[in-house]
């Protein structure tokens, strides 16, 4: 850091010091949580389905697949998230979406670094559509993108995705009404674009899957090798995330 800009950041640490994205308490570094809210973080790792990467309760072998995935093959690669939906995880995410905290991007990205696929070689942030932008300022999937694109040095591409309909929130219906509400309402700008890549979709929170199995039907349409989904949370009980 040159010797002229130190100065001024001792004094902005002192006037804004970094806090816990969990609760805002003052910490030594940004994007680090206190012990209270760490430990209530769940993260998530094998043993999980070898399909969906729904954890599991214990090792059931290489290659076990969840019950929901025997009956229905995902058209994904998997769903790759950092923590289990909880307390601390719906903080940051609504902090992020709702409260304006767009450097949490940066602590979801960190967290979900790890996570990123060997053949990753295209992140595609979920889009929002225009007018939702317009309201709230900002895309959350498309900035944890962009920061996990600086992180991992693999390119994103916020525009090839986009969503062309506009529509309602998804909360309170079931997965046949959230699929029927998601059909039709995502495109693509440029085929070449992702034509024989594994492309890696990039969101803040996964529930139910019907926004992401929406992308990921036109992503491999459009010619993606595979697509294998990267989030921040992942809900692993609905009833407790009607906000998500």
């Amino acid at each position: 850091m040159s010797p002229l800009i130190a100065p001024l950041h001792y004094i902005a640490g002192l006037a804004l010091p970094p806090r816990c994205p969990g609760c805002g308490a003052v910490m030594q570094e940004d994007h680090r949580f206190c012990a209270k809210c760490f430990g209530r973080l769940r993260f998530l790792a094998p043993p999980w389905c070898a399909a969906c990467h729904v954890p599991f309760d214990y090792d059931r072998g290489e290659g076990a697949e969840c019950a929901a995935c025997l009956a229905d093959p995902p058209r994904h690669s998997g769903v790759l998230a950092a923590v289990a939906y909880g307390d601390v995880a719906r903080t940051v995410a609504m902090r992020l979406k709702y409260g304006g905290r767009t450097g949490f991007a940066e602590t979801a990205a960190r967290a979900m670094r790890r996570l990123m696929p060997d053949h990753a070689e295209l992140l595609v942030p979920v889009p929002l559509h225009r007018w939702r932008i317009w309201s709230r300022g900002f895309n959350q999937s498309a900035l944890i993108a962009a920061k996990l694109s600086a992180a991992s040095g693999v390119p994103v591409d916020p525009h090839v995705l986009r969503r062309v309909k506009a529509t309602p929130p998804l909360r309170g219906l079931g997965a046949k009404g959230r699929a029927r509400v998601v059909a039709g309402a995502f495109g693509v700008a440029d085929g070449d674009r992702l034509r024989g890549k594994s492309v890696v979709l990039v969101d803040d929170v996964h529930t139910s899957g019907a926004t992401t199995d929406g992308c990921t039907r036109v992503l491999l349409r459009a010619g993606a090798a595979r697509v294998t989904i990267l989030c921040w949370a992942r809900v692993l009980d609905e009833a407790g995330a009607d906000d998500a």
